[in-house]
């Protein structure tokens, strides 16, 4: 494993060169050209089930019952979790640096990376479930944790309760958060599937992997800005949006709306329709339509077949939450989620 991630590493500062050319001519920022420097991370402990069983009986039930109502008010907060999990867990590890809020000493935490700012949602909600689970068990529960827990019954609840897992948990909140970091860890929404599999591959995960978290995009919404690479529409490429569709979305984006639902058709429903929309031209990012390739096509169909690409999320999510966990030695158990302790 250790080895298929640095030989990742490397192909990633291989591709960066261009990568940064595409960054700058279609979004005005440069990308990072080679990976932050970085000490390499202890080995993550291991996470266990029911880990609060007996420190804090009932914290699962009570993250439980407050993403259910948040997701009664509005299901796009669901959406939101689930992509807080993942945008945690990329940059420096799944610690709820993501978080953190800027402060004298550190006035660029990952809130603040261009990837995210302004489009990451539910931090209310972290904070909601924080300060419950302070009132029953004060100091023993983790923010990482928490984000972790919220993903998994985002999940459950978009899906109308058809995709339940278990979550391990023992995750300890990390103490840092740079908005630089943000920019080389998490994959832009222009890449192929070349970078998308590098990328990837220095977490941990696989091709099938990718492909199945990718799924994750039949929910939400998307600012038009993140796709404006695919507009207006090429039709001499072959991974051009159909003319319907790019019709549809054009109109969209020229109206007082700066977003589009991820998924026309059941865009508050997590489900596998987003391979169907892959297949049929009918996807937003250049990095959801790269996976048409050759080399992942045969990994879209297979999550078309009832009940595949569910199991697979379900295993996919779980192991994307035991990227570099912290433990006791280089991390905490925070008071409040937005800061340090």
């Amino acid at each position: 494993m250790a080895s298929e991630k640095i030989a990742a590493l490397a192909l990633l500062l291989a591709l960066f060169g261009s990568v940064a050319h595409t960054c700058q001519a279609s979004y005005g920022y440069p990308y990072p050209l080679s990976a932050p420097a970085k000490s390499t991370p202890p080995a993550a402990p291991a996470l266990s089930y029911a880990y609060y069983y007996k420190t804090c009986k009932g914290a699962e039930k009570i993250v439980r019952d407050v993403v259910q109502a948040e997701i009664k008010r509005n299901r796009g907060i669901g959406a939101g979790l689930i992509r807080l999990f993942f945008h945690d867990c990329f940059v420096q590890g799944c610690d709820a640096s993501v978080l953190l809020d800027k402060t004298q000493s550190n006035e660029q935490t990952e809130k603040f990376g261009l990837p995210n700012i302004g489009s990451l949602r539910g931090f209310e909600v972290i904070d909601k479930i924080k300060t419950k689970l302070e009132a029953k068990c004060k100091g023993v529960v983790s923010c990482a944790d928490i984000v972790a827990y919220a993903g998994r019954d985002a999940t459950y609840f978009l899906s109308n309760k058809k995709v339940y897992f278990e979550m391990p948990a023992g995750r300890y909140d990390g103490r840092i958060s740079s908005a630089n970091e943000t920019l080389f860890n998490l994959p832009p929404p222009f890449v192929n599937v070349t970078v998308l599999e590098a990328m990837f591959a220095a977490k941990g995960l696989s091709l099938d992997e990718m492909v199945t978290l990718s799924g994750a995009h039949t929910v939400g919404i998307s600012h038009c800005s993140s796709f404006g690479d695919r507009l207006p529409r090429n039709a001499s490429d072959p991974m051009a949006m159909n003319s319907r569709f790019a019709q549809s979305v054009t109109r969209k984006c020229r109206s007082s709306s700066s977003t589009v639902d991820q998924d026309i058709y059941t865009p508050n429903t997590l489900d596998n329709r987003y391979y169907k929309n892959v297949l049929n031209h009918e996807v937003l990012f250049t990095s959801d339509a790269t996976l048409e390739s050759s080399k992942t096509n045969y990994l879209v169909k297979q999550n078309l077949k009832p009940y595949v690409w569910e199991t697979k999320f379900k295993k996919a999510m779980r192991k994307m939450g035991s990227i570099e966990v912290k433990t006791s030695v280089n991390g905490e158990i925070r008071k409040n989620c937005r800061l340090i302790n």
